[in-house]
């Protein structure tokens, strides 16, 4: 066990005026168990990134141990798997390798196949297994989970939970609580650490916060009299000053101590209300606002939306899934679950009319509007006017469930290729929620989505109930908002 001490740490991007970081100092445990949170874009990459000593930045990071960061950078995928992990850790031994992957429920065969062959779930695996062979380190583990379906989860859940010494960013509440012993929250003015699973974190800061708006409310009624008593207070001081005015001489040295006395108790009135205010002040700095997200859902003709009769995929005359059969019908909410490479998103891409290779029928109501939000961000480009131009929808709406998402207006200029994946994520969902639909197709929307932000997500599909076909790999998410599952 060691300490990692952070002091005074202050960064800003380059060519920003606004600070990520100001003043921050904390200290960590080599052998916790952290979990990393906080709003997108609050800069908990960026924290990753400063361990690494990736920028300059003031203050100081002292630790007697080294940073290794995931996902590593794979330079060449066409070589083969165990090649790929010698250049990450040099010295690895093999029998311990083996031990790992076992705990991973992952065979050693895959050691001998080319990285890039490897589905996402199996390359997270063993470049976990590789980090985890590493001595003398404190893992950085960004965002592990995307992509990994619920069993590939579980998997690292428990294997992560056997572990320790690692900072761990995710958003999927159920595997936090599955594996961290700490939590390490990026607030708006500060950083904190709290001791307990994500849930009792979550818990905590409900409370905190409940604390504070109710002392917030009672601070605000009592400045409101200290401020209309200290103004009355001066109102009798003024009085009885003028009242100095025409009275004899020897009334005046009188008046003028009864003014002064009067003068002095309303200046002491006006001081308590000020220090009530500055003490009001120091509240509500972190609570998190989260305003409700509405729904543009338009009424269609008929009770059936979709239907798929004995559908296949095919690539390459290789069958991906076959012989789907289901129907989308008005107010179904449905879950489209399976591994990974199971066809969840090639059959989400058909239904959106993509050029998929497929037999069977696919039968889709005439003049349906459809809204789909795809996994991946790469296609987004330039700014947030251009985007929304281009999409068809109200540049104001847009931005407006933008703010409501927690998007700083300082990043509506900013070209979208310079966003965080979060960020690129809110953009895709604030464009479906402008456009008006009958049915919404969105795969894995909540990838990046910080915690506040999905609660919002789904109070918004629990409240309107939408049509929709999603896909998503979050246990609880899926859980809480599907009326329907289909298993691929």
């Amino acid at each position: 066990m060691s300490l990692i001490n952070i002091q005074n740490l202050t960064f800003a991007y380059e060519g920003s005026y606004d600070n990520i970081f100001e003043n921050v100092s904390f200290q960590i445990d080599t052998d916790w168990k952290l979990g990393l949170t906080g709003r997108n874009g609050r800069g908990k990459t960026t924290l990753m990134n400063l361990f690494q000593k990736k920028y300059k930045y003031g203050g100081t990071i002292s630790a007697s141990v080294d940073f290794e960061y995931f996902p590593y950078e794979i330079e060449d995928k066409s070589i083969n798997t165990i090649d790929v992990l010698e250049t990450i850790c040099p010295n690895l031994i093999y029998w311990e390798l083996v031990r790992e992957l076992n705990k991973l429920k992952t065979n050693e065969d895959i050691l001998y196949r080319p990285f890039y062959t490897l589905s996402n779930g199996e390359q997270t695996k063993v470049l976990l297994s590789a980090m985890f062979l590493k001595e003398n380190s404190f893992m950085l583990i960004d965002e592990p989970t995307n992509h990994l379906d619920m069993k590939g989860r579980e998997l690292i859940k428990k294997y992560l939970n056997s572990k320790k010494g690692f900072i761990l960013i995710s958003h999927d509440i159920d595997f936090l609580d599955g594996c961290i012993d700490h939590v390490l929250s990026i607030n708006k003015t500060n950083i904190e650490i709290q001791h307990g699973s994500f849930s009792s974190y979550l818990s905590n800061k409900e409370k905190q916060d409940n604390f504070e708006i109710s002392k917030n409310e009672r601070l605000k009624k009592e400045i409101a009299k200290l401020q209309a008593t200290a103004r009355e207070k001066a109102q009798w001081s003024d009085r009885v000053e003028k009242s100095k005015i025409g009275n004899h001489v020897y009334d005046r040295g009188f008046v003028g101590h009864k003014s002064a006395k009067m003068m002095k108790r309303s200046k002491t009135i006006e001081a308590r209300a000020q220090d009530r205010i500055e003490e009001k002040s120091k509240l509500l700095k972190n609570i998190e606002s989260s305003e409700d997200l509405k729904i543009k859902q338009i009424d269609y003709h008929s009770s059936r939306l979709i239907s798929l009769n004995n559908v296949s995929i095919l690539y390459d005359e290789n069958i991906i899934c076959s012989n789907i059969n289901f129907e989308i019908n008005k107010g179904d909410r449905i879950a489209l679950n399976g591994k990974n490479g199971s066809g969840k998103s090639s059959l989400i891409k058909l239904i959106c009319g993509f050029n998929i290779p497929h037999s069977g029928d696919v039968e889709i109501g005439s003049r349906l509007k459809i809204s789909y939000v795809p996994q991946d961000t790469s296609h987004l480009h330039g700014t947030l006017a251009d985007y929304a131009n281009q999409s068809g929808i109200s540049e104001t709406l847009f931005k407006t469930n933008l703010r409501k998402l927690d998007f700083a207006r300082n990043n509506f200029e900013n070209n979208i290729e310079d966003l965080s994946e979060g960020q690129k994520k809110k953009i895709l969902i604030a464009r479906s929620l402008s456009e008006e639909a009958h049915l919404y197709i969105w795969d894995e929307p909540i990838n990046y989505i910080d915690v506040i932000s999905r609660i919002q997500i789904e109070e918004l599909l629990l409240k309107f109930k939408p049509t929709i076909l999603f896909v998503e790999h979050d246990k609880l998410f899926s859980e809480t908002i599907a009326n329907k599952m289909i298993y691929l």
